[in-house]
């Protein structure tokens, strides 16, 4: 095989591997444009390696990857920008191939936006070692080897991450995806219409809303009592000149599952404007997470593009 036909061949080799890379990345970064970043970088150092040395690839660039991330995760710039209070992870969209494995319940919820929102709690290996074993199912062993530490540091990260995330995690079972559909149009009929009592009867006592601001504020807006969230939303779903301006125009409003989690989306054409994803716990909503932030919805939109909409539940807001 000459040099060009052995190129193409490991370039092949790298491209079968990008989405686990990038799904990899996702997850302990919870950006999608930071896991495209780190899954490029790691295609350049495959490309300046010695191939011919390495024996197992998928276990050379899973090293790679999960080490690029950590990297970044560690930086004095990610620290400034994660702090607890300021930042929310990256919506994607349901089908995104960035998503990865769903093939577990524990696989499902190490993407869910609650966890990655509960993962920035953790240090960066305790992330690392909790995102590699639950939802890649890497022993032990093979997690001490992609992070250059013992298996026994391995079990006590990974039992430090399990105790902070399950501490904090509002466990009620995965939701029927009917039931989900018909309470987050009843909070949008409640919400459109006004009806603040009904808003309040669809959440939790200790239910929270949390919103980006649209990316104006320099920390996440947060309200956390039924009848403080019932009035923002109904302030906030009321139409009006300057919002239809704010947003280009008047969008449609689509249901939607983002990250598994039950959403609706502000949708402008064929640009995704908003977003606003539901936890639900025993037929109630336990958090809204509200993402407007233009840089924080690219990928959801370049999804939406592809994807064949529902009948809006709003057609005009």
């Amino acid at each position: 095989m000459d040099g060009t036909a052995t190129d193409r061949f490991d370039t092949s080799r790298f491209e079968a591997s990008r989405n686990r890379l990038a799904s990899l990345a996702y997850r302990l970064l919870g950006s999608a444009a930071d896991a495209e970043d780190a899954v490029q970088d790691a295609f350049l150092h495959w490309q300046a390696v010695d191939r011919q040395r390495i024996k197992v690839p998928e276990a050379w660039l899973t090293k790679v990857v999960t080490n690029l991330c950590l990297d970044r995760l560690r930086s004095a710039q990610a620290r400034r920008e994660r702090t607890v209070g300021a930042w929310l992870p990256e919506p994607l969209l349901d089908g995104d191939p960035m998503l990865g494995p769903a093939d577990t319940f524990e696989q499902r919820e190490s993407v869910s936006l609650a966890v990655l929102t509960l993962m920035e709690r953790l240090s960066p290996l305790e992330r690392a070692v909790y995102v590699l074993r639950e939802a890649f199912s890497y022993s032990h062993a093979g997690i001490a080897e992609i992070l250059d530490i013992t298996e026994s540091a391995s079990q006590q990260h990974l039992h430090r991450a399990r105790h902070h995330i399950t501490a904090a995690r509002r466990r009620g079972g995965e939701v029927d995806p009917a039931s989900a559909r018909r309470i987050v149009e009843e909070f949008l009929a409640a919400a459109s219409s006004g009806r603040t009592e009904r808003l309040v009867a669809l959440l939790t006592d200790d239910a929270t809303a949390i919103s980006d601001g649209a990316g104006l504020a320099k920390t996440l807006l947060q309200y956390d009592t039924p009848q403080r969230i019932a009035a923002v939303v109904r302030a906030g779903f009321k139409p009006t000149p300057a919002k239809r301006r704010f947003a280009g125009g008047t969008p449609a409003i689509h249901y939607a599952l983002v990250n598994g989690a039950p959403a609706i989306l502000f949708v402008l054409g064929d640009q995704v404007v908003g977003a606003v994803a539901f936890d639900i716990t025993n037929g109630k909503i336990t958090t809204m997470r509200g993402i407007a932030a233009p840089t924080r919805l690219a990928r959801l939109t370049e999804a939406w593009r592809q994807h064949e909409p529902d009948t809006p539940l709003i057609a005009e807001w």
